[in-house]
């Protein structure tokens, strides 16, 4: 079967975030799923396969770590709608059915896809014991994640903070069921984003993910009010970077991005 890994959030090859994506006839078991996803050791690889026409979604998706599935992630789902579109194995508007959901992955016609998924409410709790420390950093707020992110976003005071953390890892597996993202205001108003963030998820087997589409289903309503307006582009990363363009409309989160394939091969397993 092919394999591709892809780079997603970005034009070019090396940036962004990589993930691969294996499209199949059907789900394996899930120790298979696992495996796979071990030796690929990407942040997150997916897997999908076609359903019957006629139904709410068109492919089922699925996404794992080297250490565990996942419930949402953005990516990988851009990686597969990217392969699916290059490949011609798809046109127009593709429906996913997932975990958390139906998503949706449209082709735009400068060649970007937008994706469609279910906004994250956010809840303001008290810093947790620990975070400041783990990340070595003083929060400026700390916002909790639905379940099927499950993060912490954490507002530091500017952007230079955010890029220059070095944090704990180890301690900060702790303080969430997935993950923690850091995130400020963009710096200077001509940069070409409104605000920067870094995700960390030691929890599920990723010290640091350079570019998670899902997170900025709750960042997109984190800086929206902030800002004034529903369309934001956020940046992030650490050593690799990447950009995703979001468009808030209420419960749902529009996702933009350019994806690249980089690797293809063919999986003896």
């Amino acid at each position: 079967m092919r394999i591709r890994i892809v780079d997603a959030f970005t034009d070019q090859p090396f940036s962004g975030n990589p993930a691969g994506v294996l499209l199949l006839d059907s789900f394996p078991d899930d120790t298979w799923l696992q495996k796979v996803a071990a030796e690929v050791n990407l942040s997150e690889t997916a897997f999908a396969h076609p359903l019957p026409a006629g139904g709410e979604a068109d492919w089922a998706l699925r996404w794992f770590t080297p250490t565990t599935e996942v419930d949402m992630c953005g990516h990988a789902t851009l990686a597969t709608a990217h392969v699916l579109h290059s490949t011609g194995t798809a046109t127009g508007s593709i429906r996913f059915t997932a975990r958390c959901g139906i998503l949706g992955a449209t082709a735009e016609a400068d060649g970007t896809i937008t994706m469609d998924f279910p906004t994250s409410p956010l809840a303001p709790v008290p810093v947790p014991a620990g975070l400041e420390k783990a990340l070595g950093a003083e929060a400026v707020a700390v916002h909790d994640t639905a379940d099927h992110i499950g993060d912490l976003v954490v507002e530091l005071r500017d952007e230079t903070t955010v890029r220059g953390l070095a944090p704990d890892f180890a301690a900060l597996k702790v303080l969430s069921s997935r993950g923690v993202i850091a995130t400020a205001a963009a710096e200077r108003p001509d940069s070409g984003y409104d605000f920067v963030s870094r995700g960390f998820f030691p929890a599920v087997g990723i010290d640091e993910d350079p570019v998670t589409g899902s997170a900025h289903t709750a960042l997109a309503p984190y800086w929206s009010p902030r800002f004034g307006r529903d369309d934001l582009v956020g940046f992030q990363g650490g050593a690799r970077t990447g950009v995703v363009r979001t468009r808030l409309r209420g419960d749902r989160t529009l996702l933009n991005g350019h994806a690249v394939t980089v690797v293809e091969g063919e999986l003896h397993a």
